[in-house]
């Protein structure tokens, strides 16, 4: 199985292309953190080159930007090709077939016009189990729909099928 999730912050703004068919195509990097490091105690972040195409692609363009928070559902595709100087390449790519936009940079605090973008807040520590725990949640011990309006009573006479 070849599945991959990732939650991350984009590295830079997007790059849509459209293939000679017509085709939308966009590159993006997404920054994902790793809660720990085992030398310094310090978390770290790993910058992951993505792909998106068509519908996928437009939205991911024209929604998205620097500092966007996304999630990112799809597989990991490599690749190869021969460079300008003849040496062979070799890319490892996440193809995208899920992109969720989790948020701006404005819901972190950012400021979206800035193009100074500190890569430092990348590397923030997953919150911990007592912080996660502070979501706030509704209260479902009452009927929610109490004031909906009149009961109907439907009998199997009344079903289509």
């Amino acid at each position: 199985m070849n599945k991959v999730i990732l939650i991350g912050r984009l590295a830079r703004d997007p790059e849509m292309r459209t293939t000679g068919s017509g085709i939308a195509v966009t590159r993006f990097t997404v920054a994902v953190s790793r809660p720990f490091n085992p030398q310094n105690g310090q978390p770290q972040t790993d910058f992951i080159n993505c792909v998106a195409w068509r519908r996928q692609a437009e939205n991911i363009a024209k929604y998205c930007s620097k500092g966007s928070q996304v999630a990112v559902e799809g597989r990991i595709q490599t690749g190869s090709y021969d460079g300008a100087d003849g040496q062979k390449r070799y890319t490892t790519d996440i193809v995208a077939d899920n992109v969720t936009f989790l948020g701006s940079r404005n819901t972190s605090g950012g400021d979206t016009t800035s193009s100074n973008y500190d890569s430092s807040s990348f590397a923030q520590p997953m919150p911990s189990y007592e912080e996660s725990q502070s979501i706030p949640t509704t209260d479902m011990s009452e009927d929610p729909f109490k004031d909906f309006g009149e009961e109907i009573a439907l009998s199997d006479d009344d079903l289509p099928f």
